[in-house]
């Protein structure tokens, strides 16, 4: 789909407004996804107001990403652990049917 056909919505970062082209139905998504990056650079921008808006930018994506990062090692750890209590679990069920 063309970005002339898709929805756009409006958001604002650090208080600069932005059209922006998303799938349909995705509106939503994208507006919390900017309500949050918005909080993360007010948070960076408050910290340190000699910033650059372009430094903050680069700091909150570097902040995000690192989050995800956390969230997914997490994720694999919790996946690891049900995968050995699926195997525990199997291994309990064989031996108790012989």
């Amino acid at each position: 789909m063309s970005d002339a056909k898709r929805p756009t919505t409006e958001i604002s970062l650090l208080g600069k407004q932005y059209t922006i082209a998303c799938d349909p139905g995705a509106e939503d998504k994208l507006v919390r996804a900017a309500r949050y990056l918005d909080r993360a650079m007010h948070g960076i921008q408050s910290k340190s107001a000699a910033l650059s808006n372009d430094r903050v930018t680069v700091m909150a994506a570097l902040n995000i990403a690192n989050e995800l990062l956390e969230a997914l090692d997490e994720r694999r750890g919790y996946e690891a652990e049900l995968t050995r209590l699926g195997e525990r679990l199997d291994g309990a069920l064989k031996n108790r049917s012989e």
